[in-house]
């Protein structure tokens, strides 16, 4: 069944015959006729019954007008959502993260975003890790995403934050001097999240400077991790956004040798997207997460 069939079923049946639905529709009258002869031979039921005075619909024709009136209804609406989605009136962006951006960044150049273009949806998608924002812009199910550099060759790519590592230590905890050192943190065993690939950087650099550190992954959730610090029972080395919020009673230090995870926005390359999307990612480029994520 062809959408020229339905179309033409229903010039036919508004304007009671076929020479005057073949003139509305910009047709020949034998095209009319063969597109409603091959509707009636698929459905298997006669539309229309002829005569000198036009065309009458049938029981049956009438009844399938019915559903042809609404199929073309439906295509109008198809077109009218297209359209919305063309422009800036309208359109659904879609963006895939991990938490800790997700809650202190995000929010807004979302809000910044809404102001400009209230019309225009945007969604976050937490995802657990970077892996899983990789994936989804993979999949179709996102049209941005916040990852870590250096990233795959398929997407591309812009930085937009560095986060720093920071120890948090018990409020109970006694350091010497300003700048906390292996040794320090060494006294404490601290938890880090575990070595997966957003966390093997922090591993790495823990391997290569401090190899006697004897460090703890048995914890999944950052924000446990933090709670379990503030009540004395551990220390931690987290990224300072995921630590957020921070306990005033916990020990906040740099690294004894500084280490950042560098994120940045990311599309597939070459991918086609909708002017929201892309005037979404300008703004995205364009925004100071820097100092956001500093004065957070």
């Amino acid at each position: 069944m062809k959408l020229s069939q339905i179309r033409a079923l229903v010039a036919v049946a508004e304007c009671g015959n076929f020479s005057e639905a073949a003139s509305e529709l910009q047709l020949s009258q034998p095209a009319i006729s063969h597109a409603i002869a091959t509707l009636e031979e698929e459905l298997g039921v006669p539309l229309f019954a002829r005569g000198r005075y036009g065309a009458v619909l049938t029981p049956a024709g009438e009844r399938i007008l019915y559903h042809a009136r609404t199929v073309l209804q439906h295509l109008e609406m198809m077109q009218e959502e297209a359209n919305l989605h063309k422009g800036l009136h309208g359109g659904h962006v879609r963006i895939a993260s991990f938490r800790s951006v997700a809650t202190h960044l995000l929010p807004q150049v979302i809000a910044k975003f809404h102001h400009q273009f209230p019309e225009i949806a945007v969604t976050i998608i937490e995802r657990l890790a970077y892996l899983d924002v990789e994936q989804s812009l993979r999949e179709g199910r996102a049209d941005i995403g916040i990852t870590y550099l250096p990233a795959p060759e398929e997407f591309e790519t812009w930085e937009i934050v560095q986060d720093e590592y920071v120890a948090l230590l018990p409020p109970h905890a006694k350091i010497q001097n300003s700048q906390i050192t292996w040794q320090d943190l060494a006294v404490y065993s601290p938890v880090m999240l575990s070595c997966l690939p957003c966390g093997r950087p922090l591993h790495e650099h823990i391997r290569n400077l401090a190899p006697f550190l004897n460090t703890a992954s048995h914890i999944q959730e950052d924000s446990t991790i933090v709670s379990m610090v503030n009540q004395g029972l551990t220390a931690a080395i987290l990224p300072r956004l995921a630590a957020i919020p921070i306990p005033p009673q916990v020990q906040v230090y740099s690294l004894p040798v500084p280490l950042k995870r560098v994120m940045a926005v990311a599309v597939l390359s070459n991918a086609l997207h909708i002017p929201a999307v892309f005037t979404f990612l300008e703004l995205l480029k364009k925004f100071d997460f820097q100092s956001l994520a500093d004065s957070t």
